[in-house]
């Protein structure tokens, strides 16, 4: 059993909450992938080159900008999961909440630009095989757990 569960109306209401943090973890992903393919490209000049003159103070900005990137990912990744939700993929934005139904856990499925959580599926399913939220889902208990 997860750590957390959550119930409909939980995973729904952290929502604004969540995309925000996502949010973040996603620009600073692109972030980091910007600078890492002008440092390849750099690499790249300077091989063919046989060497060539930099600007060090401009790619030292640069390596840091990288650096505070990570770190604004990592901490917004980590708020995430400290709530205890699990980023799927972070390319898309996909979320999954543990939901107690019954007497099985199923994952709760949020991707970022839906309006709402309009899908589950099983924990031994991924988003292809996500089913529509029904009443025996949207009414199920969870709340807590330890």
């Amino acid at each position: 059993m997860p750590e957390r569960t959550f119930t409909y109306n939980e995973a729904l209401s952290l929502l604004p909450i969540l995309e925000s943090l996502l949010r973040t973890s996603i620009e600073s992903k692109q972030t980091i992938e910007e600078i890492d393919a002008e440092f390849t490209q750099v690499n790249e000049r300077i091989l063919m080159a046989g060497g060539m003159l930099l600007d060090v103070e401009r790619y030292a900005r640069r390596k840091a900008e990288r650096h505070k990137a990570i770190r604004r990912a990592k901490d917004a990744l980590a708020e995430i999961h400290a709530m205890g939700v699990q980023v799927k993929d972070l390319d898309i934005g996909l979320l999954d909440f543990p939901c107690v139904v019954g007497e099985e856990v199923v994952l709760l499925c949020w991707k970022m630009g839906e309006t709402g959580i309009t899908h589950w599926h099983g924990t031994d399913e991924g988003f292809s095989a996500r089913k529509p939220i029904d009443e025996r889902i949207s009414r199920a208990g969870g709340g807590r757990t330890n």
